[in-house]
């Protein structure tokens, strides 16, 4: 006879697996539909692709506009990734190690950014770039991005250093470490996890978010937000398989950086203060 823990156990479990299986469809369903000829696609149901074709892979791996739009998308996502981490870093540090006046509601000031919807900051930022002269290019994307992502970054950040004892501090500072010094050759060491794990978050909030970087470029740093316009008719038909394979190719990257990292994500999430 099964014991009432195991029985409820296994109702857990299944509930789990169903709604895996409902979260993963969708998934599955534009796999299906990125092999499956546009013409099948429109008039028939499949589970599989029937039949299979790599013919919207060929196209957009050919076509210079789709390549470029990747291009200039990973190009603005790791400076994105690299100017939230260089302003992060000392801002964490500050708030891990030293106590202030109104060091927590700062702290909280800082988390509500992130709570901004980002169409929101819309056209203030095409204003502001538009005056700077940055219209067009990476860097404004990544800057705008940085809005959004240095605040979970300090979050995490924050959470990392605050577990690194100050005594290792105190000792570096006796062993003759300058503050630069006691950074990189002690501290960073310390939190590559942390540092790893909030360049995930970054990557995959600027890499998915296309609102703002749609409105910020117009040709020369167009991303695949931009250039999915090729794939729609005039008479506003999409190609549904171009569609399909151009968003499962967006899925990679993060999928891949999920995995590498699977194993500190939630120690990530966990560390961080959140008042």
């Amino acid at each position: 006879m099964r014991s009432p823990n195991r029985r409820s156990s296994n109702r857990w479990s299944k509930t789990v697996l169903a709604f895996a299986a409902f979260s993963l469809l969708p998934i599955y369903w534009l796999v299906v539909l990125s092999f499956q000829p546009n013409r099948a696609s429109e008039t028939t149901l499949n589970l599989i692709p029937s039949p299979p074709t790599v013919q919207h892979y060929s196209f957009i791996f050919f076509n210079q506009d789709w390549v470029d739009g990747y291009w200039n998308a990973a190009v603005y996502v790791f400076l994105n990734v690299f100017l939230t981490l260089v302003v992060s870093l000392p801002a964490a540090y500050g708030f891990s190690r030293f106590r202030f006046a109104g060091d927590r509601q700062a702290f909280f000031f800082v988390l509500v950014f992130r709570m901004i919807p980002p169409a929101v900051v819309m056209i203030p930022f095409f204003e502001m770039f538009s005056d700077l002269g940055l219209i067009d290019t990476h860097m404004a994307v990544a800057i705008a991005h940085c809005m959004f992502t240095v605040p979970i970054a300090i979050w995490i950040l924050e959470g990392f250093i605050g577990a690194i004892p100050t005594e290792m501090e105190e000792i570096a500072d006796v062993d003759g470490y300058s503050r630069f010094g006691f950074f990189l050759k002690i501290l960073f060491p310390q939190i590559r996890v942390g540092i790893a794990v909030t360049a995930f978050f970054c990557f995959v909030f600027s890499w998915a978010e296309l609102i703002l970087a749609n409105s910020l470029t117009t040709v020369q740093a167009k991303p695949i937000g931009v250039i999915m316009k090729i794939v729609a008719s005039p008479v506003g038909q999409v190609h549904i398989g171009i569609a399909s394979a151009a968003s499962v190719l967006m899925l990679i990257p993060g999928t891949i950086f999920l995995w590498l990292l699977r194993k500190h994500l939630v120690r990530g999430l966990s560390m961080g203060r959140v008042a």
